[in-house]
């Protein structure tokens, strides 16, 4: 049984210090809008689906923090808090799509006692939606899997990334149970080790065989291994079905289309942005060199290392055989089987 990931509780968002883990498993209270925003930006929280969620209460915090303000004063606190938690992590588009949400009602009222109720509501309807989502995501993505599975997957994509039951690691755990898996790859993900440090802790939570493998092992592992198929996540998904996931994604999918392996891309329906063509159009996050030049505050190359420190890369459509969403599995070619999917509602 996994500790609760993000949750709403009186007035206050408790969310687990993925930082810590698996060393502690320490649950923090947020209590303003700028704890939730630092909380996103230091990985304490993390996952497109999660950071949506946790923004979506950001938001509301704004809106209980502001009680005493006049309406017009209330409406700026809510923009300020919108820009400011939209900075925090650019790349995903769940936050966009919770924070979109959540400002759509908030200026739909001009009654400054009912914003504060609207937004509790929709925050709690965005973090219900996202554990359904996943429900129907791991449902969906077992149908693909065959018995005795062996699966690659990259980064963390379990509760710890969506507060459900996660993505690809969610079709993972259902496919376990259903008796389809073998075995579970998980890459090592560097720099902050994802694999290594969450997706292992899930797995083991869930009692799911699973091997780490460093990052650059993935190539000899499919030459020397027979893996059936790799799972990943997706923090963001053009119209094409170009994906924006953890950094080194890219590189699975070329060795697993050089191997003739299967590449499945698991993600909510939200994930899904249709404004954009391609994915030279997403934006991606850069983070901090440090995360490169140092492990666990101890620096590990010479004194002003200059690193490059991509938090994501863009997989080409053409690598990715299906794209598991809550909304069904959506093929080849995307631009038509991605927009049916979303406007299927």
């Amino acid at each position: 049984m996994l500790p609760k990931i993000v949750d709403w509780n009186q007035s206050c968002l408790h969310i687990l210090d993925q930082s810590l883990l698996p060393r502690e498993e320490v649950q923090l209270k947020l209590r303003t809008p700028n704890e939730v925003s630092t909380a996103i930006k230091e990985m304490k929280i993390r996952g497109a689906p999660a950071i949506g969620i946790a923004a979506a209460y950001g938001l509301l915090l704004a809106a209980i923090n502001s009680r005493d303000q006049e309406y017009a004063e209330l409406i700026n606190n809510l923009k300020f808090t919108y820009n400011d938690l939209m900075n925090t992590r650019p790349t995903a588009f769940n936050l966009k799509w919770a924070l979109d949400r959540m400002m759509a009602l908030a200026i739909s009222t001009s009654s400054k006692d009912q914003i504060e109720h609207l937004l509790a509501k929709e925050a709690r309807n965005i973090h219900k939606q996202t554990e359904e989502s996943d429900i129907a995501i791991s449902e969906l993505g077992a149908t693909l899997l065959q018995q005795g599975s062996k699966i690659l997957t990259h980064c963390n994509t379990g509760a710890l990334a969506t507060g459900g039951q996660g993505t690809a690691l969610g079709i993972i755990r259902k496919a376990w149970e259903l008796g389809l898996v073998d075995h579970v790859i998980a890459t090592e993900t560097r720099p902050w080790l994802q694999g290594a440090r969450l997706t292992a802790w899930e797995l083991k939570r869930a009692s799911i065989p699973f091997t780490i493998i460093v990052d650059s092992a993935a190539a000899h592992l499919m030459d020397v291994t027979q893996i059936n198929c790799v799972i990943v996540g997706a923090d963001r998904i053009a119209s094409n079905g170009d994906t924006a996931n953890k950094i080194g994604t890219r590189s699975l999918a070329i060795l697993a289309s050089e191997s003739n392996i299967p590449f499945y891309v698991a993600a909510p329906s939200s994930t899904v942005d249709l404004s954009i063509n391609h994915g030279h159009q997403i934006i991606v996050e850069d983070r901090p060199a440090e995360e490169v030049t140092s492990l666990n505050g101890i620096s590990i190359t010479p004194p002003d290392t200059h690193a490059f420190n991509p938090a994501f890369d863009i997989t080409p459509h053409r690598y990715i055989n299906a794209i598991v969403t809550d909304k069904g599995i959506a093929l080849p070619p995307y631009e038509f089987s991605l927009t049916k999917l979303v406007h299927n509602d």
